[in-house]
């Protein structure tokens, strides 16, 4: 984030803006927000990083600057002249010239370095090296891979299977801009961004306004393609050909289709120009063929005087700023003539694009084309062009949500046509459709983000008072040293995981794929290696249930560990575990247990221990007596939900002199991990020391669940008297670790006219995996989320169920918030019924005093909160 936020500073200052105040900078308060898009914060939030950004902003409201929080308390002439202030242009640093030229060296084109089949990064400076390269007969198709920026590796993991890179970024031919009469061509290695401001520039100065809508409706939303990072280095080719050579939901190649570009392909010697669309269909392209450009018409001169060009984009995403995978993508482009007996709209040469619907690649509608192309526009014609759509947008089986996807790119259509059969248009002038409606189509004009703050005062101190976090200087500076970035030791091994991908099997055998991450492959430690003395032992907790480190011989769950693939990189430790294949059978063993329901129907429980039981409050047939309304046997369903820690899952593991063990964990438990290793290990507790310096977040999904990690690593140190590290990718992490528990609550309730609830029952089932790990605190830590209101009598049945699903363990307010989140459910349920505001209804069922002490029975004392400072 401070990258994105200095990157825009420097810009802005570069920019022919006017000079701002003394102490700003010409960034606007827009533009400062927007400059970290893409970023995700985990734990901070967004609202203090958007008002440090704003600060540099020379249009930032001075009431939204939080100058007071600059003061120490008792101060009372603070002096804003004293703040730091921002210098214009100053201060920049520059990019060291050592790296400069080490870069550079390890740029260079080496004929040398082809001279035999080894790994490497190839960057030929021209096409005829890359041609050089790729006809040395050192590059199969399946071990080389053609890049740019290579940030397709973020989106298609499992298939970076490539040994062999050939950056082609270094080619100028490849980078070259060219302006023509009829429109503009640019380089396939372009990034997104230089191409985005290409298109702006173009866009101010083409004469017309027709060439100037199509490069400035591209360029708005090009800008809402990925983030900042990625356009950065991202190509608008390399976009185009993952549109081409996979089902990427592009919303480039969609865009480009609907501005009927084209394409320049270079095939050993020959050039080929082809529209988008036919490229598009192609089979997969082979290293003999190179895109070499597109070329986007400006339809300037395609225009009539009496024609009016309309041109819009549309996409449906989760985040309308980017960063966020469209759900669907459009493109309208066409001309708009006068009938002029009937003063309707006519429309000719269409060009309809769909993408991301559940499609292989983006499509143009031929039949809705066709059936617009010199039509006046009316209702009877709009709602026969939708049908025809429906027809056309079918996503593929297994398309998630394809109702929706259809229906949006109805919608899309709809708005596109819909002004153009209102009123009439001035001949020779640009229609920008959306102009009259409240939209975020120009990512330039986004509205700010709005909030409104609270201020308690201090009759809870020190509750709520700012407590500067522990160490968060190393933190905020990059200094502060994790798992990660302690230097590997000599001989370091890496390893990951090998799970099962069956919930309830067993396992006959592990093999490879013949490919290069297989011939990578040291060995896999499984639990036939664990010594003798030693247990199959990964995690354990307060209850005394413990999970097994392997699924040996039976998988109990998918996601479960099998074996740990060791290889000399983390990279081929990877990929080797993707290419193994496991074979199973479940002759003899029953079906598994997947849901709560199929638990019920088993009797499959864990135990809560007495000293966790919660006990019930009041007379739930009595509260149900006094009830004017009552709802009875209403659902509530809750999913899981994953951590999402920065830091995955990872452990060091080094083995020491005298069968001792030193493990650098990312651990929330280090002394129960201590426990687990010794336990597998066999040897005594004081022989393996744990070290945890920080995690990189944990949420409690570093408790319990960190210990197998922890353990695999020091099974393998153990097994290969070599350093072993595992760093899980995110993938893996996901599938193994679990998270929050789902559960599904059925509720009765009973309650007056007013909205006061008088009776709830309660019968509760909540999925708690494979393990009990934590599982026995949840249903008392549920009860108490739900405690929070005072709901007259209450009565519950919950049940823990095991499942063969990965165990779910502690995550941030465990049971807490599921229980607010039944209770609140159940409010607004009252408050739907009786046709009052919820606020009302919550208001009704706040606690008293008394209430509190009849269902909270020994909490009488108020509790006050001392302020104790300590000097040292």
């Amino acid at each position: 984030m401070c990258m994105s936020i200095f990157s825009s500073l420097v810009n802005a200052d570069k920019s022919k803006k006017p000079a701002p105040p003394k102490g700003f900078s010409k960034l606007s308060v827009s533009e400062a927000e927007r400059s970290f898009s893409g970023n995700m914060c985990r734990c901070t939030g967004y609202r203090p990083i958007v008002d440090a950004c704003k600060s540099f902003a020379s249009d930032v409201d001075l009431e939204d600057l939080g100058l007071n929080i600059f003061w120490k308390k008792g101060d009372k002439h603070p002096d804003p002249t004293k703040l730091p202030s921002y210098t214009l242009g100053g201060g920049i640093c520059t990019f060291p010239d050592f790296l400069k030229s080490e870069i550079k060296s390890s740029l260079d084109f080496n004929d040398a370095s082809i001279s035999g089949p080894r790994e490497g990064w190839y960057c030929p400076k021209s096409i005829k090296q890359y041609y050089k390269l790729v006809n040395s007969g050192l590059f199969s198709e399946s071990s080389v891979k053609v890049v740019v920026g290579n940030t397709s590796t973020g989106v298609y993991k499992d298939q970076d299977l490539y040994d062999k890179y050939i950056d082609i970024a270094g080619i100028p031919e490849l980078s070259a801009i060219v302006s023509k009469d009829k429109g503009i061509e640019i380089g396939a290695a372009t990034s997104i961004s230089r191409t985005i401001e290409i298109l702006n520039q173009e866009s101010e100065s083409t004469s017309s306004p027709n060439g100037s809508v199509v490069f400035r409706k591209l360029a708005e939303h090009m800008s809402k393609v990925a983030s900042p990072f990625v356009r950065n280095t991202a190509s608008i080719g390399g976009n185009i050909i993952l549109a081409h050579k996979y089902p990427f939901r592009s919303d480039i190649a969609t865009i480009l289709l609907g501005a009927a570009a084209t394409v320049n392909l270079q095939v050993s010697s020959k050039t080929l120009h082809v529209n988008l669309e036919q490229f598009l269909e192609q089979p997969p392209l082979d290293h003999n063929t190179l895109l070499l450009s597109i070329f986007i018409p400006h339809w300037a001169s395609d225009c009539k005087k009496e024609h009016t060009l309309v041109f819009e984009t549309y996409r449906a995403a989760p985040r309308p700023l980017g960063n966020a995978v469209s759900y669907v993508n459009s493109a309208f482009l066409g001309h708009v003539s006068l009938d002029k007996s009937s003063g309707d709209n006519i429309l000719s040469n269409l060009h309809l694009a769909f993408g991301a619907y559940g499609t292989k690649h983006a499509i143009r509608s031929r039949k809705v084309e066709e059936y617009l192309t010199g039509k006046i526009l009316s209702a009877s014609v709009v709602l026969e062009a939708i049908r025809l759509l429906r027809e056309t947008i079918v996503p593929v089986e297994g398309t998630t949500q394809p109702e929706y996807r259809v229906s949006v790119a109805v919608g899309f259509l709809f708005s596109f046509l819909s002004p153009l059969c209102k009123g009439v248009i001035e001949p020779g002038k640009t229609l920008s459709i959306s102009e009259d409606l409240v939209h975020t189509d120009n990512v330039h004009n986004m509205p700010l983000s709005s909030r409104r703050e609270t201020l308690s005062g201090d009759e809870y101190k020190p509750v709520g008072d700012p407590i500067k976090k522990y160490k968060v200087e190393l933190q905020a500076s990059g200094e502060a040293i994790y798992v990660d970035d302690i230097p590997a030791p000599k001989n370091c091994l890496y390893g990951e995981f090998i799970y099962s991908t069956q919930p309830l099997a067993n396992v006959k055998s592990i093999k490879f794929k013949p490919s290069l991450a297989s011939k990578k492959i040291i060995t896999v430690v499984s639990a036939k290696d664990i010594p003798t003395g030693g247990r199959n032992i990964g995690s354990t907790f307060w209850f005394g249930d413990e999970e097994p480190l392997f699924g040996d011989p039976i998988a109990e769950f998918a996601g479960q560990a099998l074996g740990v693939v060791i290889a000399e990189t983390q990279r081929y430790a990877d990929m080797a575990a993707k290419q193994a294949v496991v074979e199973y059978t479940t002759y003899g063993l029953k079906a598994p247990i997947l849901t709560v329901e199929q638990a019920v129907q088993s009797n499959s429980y864990f135990q809560v221990p007495p000293e966790r039981a919660t006990k019930q409050v009041g007379d739930f047939s009595n509260g149900m007596a006094e009830a004017d309304h009552k709802i009875m046997s209403e659902e509530v369903k809750l999913a899981s939900q994953y951590y999402f820690y920065m830091e995955t899952q990872t452990a060091l593991a080094i083995p020491d002199e005298d069968n001792t063990m030193t493990v650098y964990s990312s651990s929330q438990f280090p002394e129960l991990a201590q426990n687990v290793i010794s336990k597998c290990l066999g040897i005594p507790f004081n022989n393996v020391r744990v070290i945890t310096r920080r995690a990189g977040g944990g949420f409690g999904g570093k408790a319990v669940r960190s210990l197998h990690i922890a353990t695999a690593a020091a099974l393998c140190a153990h097994t290969l008297r070599r350093p072993v590290r595992m760093y899980l990718n995110r993938n893996t992490d996901m599938i193994m670790v679990g998270g929050r528990h789902p559960m599904k609550a059925r509720y009765s309730v009973g309650f007056k006219s007013d909205g006061k609830i008088t009776a709830l029952h309660l019968d509760l089932l909540i999925n708690a995996g494979i393990s009990a790990d934590a599982s026995p605190i949840i249903p008392g830590t549920v009860i108490s989320g739900l405690k929070k209101y005072n709901w007259g009598a209450l009565s519950f049945d919950v049940k823990l169920c095991k499942t063969n699903n990965t165990s779910k363990s502690v995550m941030r307010a465990p049971g807490e918030t599921q229980g607010s989140l039944i209770a609140e459910a159940i409010i607004e349920h009252v408050a739907a019924v009786l046709s009052l505001d919820a606020n009302t209804v919550r208001q009704k069922n706040f606690h008293s005093y008394d209430s509190l002490v009849f269902v909270l029975p020994g909490k009488r004392r108020r509790i006050v909160y001392v302020h104790i400072t300590f000097y040292f």
